[in-house]
């Protein structure tokens, strides 16, 4: 059966290596009979959570701020899968993912116990260096915070410029992976 995916693109260069990796992705999830929707996040209005704990009253508005989140809200409760897309910036995820991150917190607010949705997750990255390991630990643990499965990961090290990846074998992983997707 199709499944639904939304991939959070937190990188800003639209054409760089996080996106490379995405695409590659995203064309091996369609091709797999998947919806795939990916936002990128740095061209969008996103402003930080605010932590005012007033989300969650309104289906429609699930957060208190309207901004660019509203068009990501209905398609994150029908995905079945979240895609974390990001450059690798000071050892974790950029800033535009991790504002959109936690500003699906109003989704949980919905519940009455604060239960986040059940998704899979997939976690794609590219970097400079290879130092992942910040933003691997906290991946790791969405599973037991807030109830995530991971399908994997694409760590994709040594690229600076874009196009980097051209060669790079993240390129066709990210690639199976959205392709194993069903």
């Amino acid at each position: 059966m199709a499944k639904n995916i939304i991939i959070l693109n937190g990188s800003p260069r639209k054409n760089g290596n996080t996106s490379a990796l995405t695409a590659a992705f995203k064309k091996g999830a369609q091709e797999a009979g998947n919806k795939v929707t990916e936002f990128h996040l740095a061209q969008m209005k996103i402003n930080g959570c605010i932590g005012c704990w007033r989300g969650g009253k309104d289906a429609d508005h699930p957060c208190s701020q309207r901004d660019d989140m509203e068009k990501i809200y209905p398609l994150y409760k029908e995905a079945d899968v979240v895609v974390l897309a990001s450059p690798l910036y000071y050892w974790f995820i950029s800033g535009f993912l991790k504002n959109a991150f936690d500003r699906l917190f109003a989704i949980a607010e919905c519940d009455e116990n604060y239960r986040n949705p059940k998704k899979a997750s997939v976690l794609i990255m590219a970097a400079e260096g290879a130092g992942f390991e910040e933003s691997e630990h906290w991946y790791d643990h969405l599973e037991k915070h807030i109830g995530w499965k991971s399908l994997g990961k694409i760590l994709c090290g040594h690229v600076t410029q874009p196009g980097d990846t051209k060669d790079k074998q993240e390129v066709s992983e990210a690639y199976e992976l959205g392709k194993s997707i069903k």
